[in-house]
């Protein structure tokens, strides 16, 4: 009886923690160059089949939002609001509201003004991935893109 139990705890246990590290985004960070003063950070979120990542662009008070977040610095600022391309819509009853998300790949975007010292901008994006039938949960990607002046 005792096998049998400990059996099943580390059958549990094993279950658990595969579920604690299964990652079904995978993220990736670029900077692209406009001008002198004016560049772009692009945030591209890979995601599994099946799952999905919310928009960062609600205009409602909503805690499924991706958001998108830039560390203080002298060197750069955030120019205008974070450009993405148009989301699915879709009522979730659940949650008893229409939510805005993407699935496959989407590709976020910040126009960022530069000063002639800035060589890496840095931020985060606090977001969280669901299937239909369950939601991670939140996370958190870190990134630091380098800019060449």
């Amino acid at each position: 009886m005792r096998r049998l139990l400990l059996i099943l705890i580390l059958a549990l246990g094993a279950r658990a923690s595969y579920a604690q590290i299964a990652q079904h985004v995978t993220w990736a960070s670029g900077f692209k160059k406009v001008s002198a003063a004016l560049g772009v950070v692009m945030l591209k979120a890979t995601l599994d089949e099946g799952w999905h990542i919310y928009s960062a662009t609600t205009g409602k008070p909503d805690p499924t939002k991706t958001t998108i977040a830039f560390g203080a610095s002298k060197t750069y600022a955030p120019v205008g609001n974070i450009i993405q391309p148009k989301p699915i819509s879709k009522y979730f009853s659940g949650a008893k509201m229409t939510l805005s998300y993407f699935e496959g790949q989407v590709v976020f975007q910040q126009k960022v003004k530069l000063n002639a010292k800035t060589s890496k901008i840095k931020g985060t994006v606090d977001y969280i991935v669901c299937n239909d039938h369950t939601c991670l949960p939140p996370e958190t990607f870190e990134f630091t893109v380098p800019v060449a002046i």
